[in-house]
């Protein structure tokens, strides 16, 4: 039973993560890696799809190998984050601390992806 979820969240947070890549609103690379830890852990096969697939499995190796991301999508994350929150702050939300809560998450977020180490 807790196979079957871990597959059917994993091919939702895949799913997540693909649509990520044209709505600037969804974090692809997360998604992707949350994709292959449920996949770890009920389909080997779509685990080791996600491993040798052209874009995604070097950083999904170098997450599990060494938990550690390249520089550049180091750099784009905490862009997109911030661009993101930005945009959502100024143009959406109305309500000031809900305006606190996102910069706290951006903050808290941003600061957690600088702490990350990179791959040489």
């Amino acid at each position: 039973m807790l196979q079957t979820l871990y597959l059917i969240l994993g091919i939702f947070s895949l799913a997540l993560g693909i649509l990520g890549i044209f709505l600037p609103v969804l974090p692809t690379t997360p998604l992707i890696l949350l994709a292959a830890y449920f996949f770890a852990r009920s389909s080997k096969r779509l685990h080791q799809w996600l491993l040798n697939h052209p874009r995604f499995g070097q950083a999904i190796r170098h997450w599990e190998e060494k938990r550690a991301i390249s520089k550049k999508a180091k750099a784009v994350s905490i862009i997109m984050l911030n661009l993101s929150i930005l945009v959502s702050i100024f143009f959406f939300v109305e309500v000031f601390y809900v305006e606190l809560l996102l910069a706290g998450i951006a903050i808290g977020v941003s600061i957690y992806l600088l702490n990350l180490p990179v791959i040489k």
